[in-house]
C-alpha cells in the first residue's frame, strides 16, 4: 500500500526529497480520484510549487491531504503548513511577479490559479497555512 492509497495522511516537508515525494503522493492521489491528465498537471505543479514554499520560505513543514466527498463530487484537499516567519502582506504575496526571494513571484499566484478553491492564512510569527482543492 502506498501513502496515496489512504484517504488521508501527511508527509513532512523538510528537504527536496519530500518535495518529491509531495509530487508523486499528489500523482497517485489524482490517478486514484480519476482525475483528467489536465487535472493531474494543474495538482501537481501547485503542489509542487507549494511544497517548494513552505520548505524555502517556511524553513520546512507538511503537506496533509484528504480525500472529500461533497454528494456526488470528489475533491482533493492539500494543506500546506509551516511555523515559519509569516507573510506580512498576502495581497501582495499573490500578486504576479513579487517575490520575497529570488524566485519569478509565481508560486503563490500561479498555485492559487491551477486549483478551484485556494484559501491562505499568515502572519508574520505564526507561519503560513495553504489549503487548495481539485473537483473531480
Amino acid at each position: 500500500m502506498t501513502l496515496a492509497d489512504e484517504r488521508d495522511g501527511q508527509i513532512p516537508l523538510s528537504n527536496e526529497q519530500d518535495v518529491v515525494a509531495s509530487r508523486q503522493v499528489v500523482r497517485g492521489l489524482c490517478q486514484r480520484l480519476k482525475f483528467s491528465l489536465v487535472d493531474q498537471t494543474k495538482m501537481i505543479t501547485a503542489a509542487s510549487e507549494l511544497s517548494r514554499n513552505t520548505l524555502i520560505h517556511g524553513g520546512g513543514g507538511r503537506m496533509r491531504w484528504e480525500i472529500v466527498e461533497v454528494g456526488v463530487r470528489k475533491g482533493l484537499v492539500l494543506h500546506f503548513e509551516d511555523d515559519g516567519p509569516g507573510i506580512a502582506d498576502i495581497a501582495l504575496a499573490l500578486t504576479d511577479g513579487y517575490t520575497s526571494g529570488s524566485g519569478m513571484g509565481l508560486g503563490l499566484p500561479g498555485s492559487k490559479r491551477l486549483v478551484n478553491d485556494f484559501e491562505i492564512d499568515s502572519a508574520p510569527g505564526r507561519g503560513t497555512r495553504v489549503t487548495v482543492t481539485r473537483w473531480k
